[in-house]
């Protein structure tokens, strides 16, 4: 399944498939995002998750 959008809402973010089924959501700061991707700003660290919403990788910012 693909990610169709990624959005904002307080501290909250919501990513949403192509359906706009609400696939998961995480806590952070909205970095971007892609079909596959999306990426979360927590304090100064970027958190990358994908489309089930698991962590594949952090990066410092």
């Amino acid at each position: 399944m693909a990610i169709a959008m990624a959005q904002q809402k307080g501290n909250t973010v919501y990513v949403y498939d192509e359906q706009n089924h609400q696939i998961f959501t995480h806590s952070g700061e909205l970095h971007g995002y892609t079909a596959s991707t999306v990426t979360i700003k927590i304090g100064n660290t970027l958190y990358m998750y994908d489309d089930k919403g698991r962590q594949t990788g952090t990066r410092s910012c």
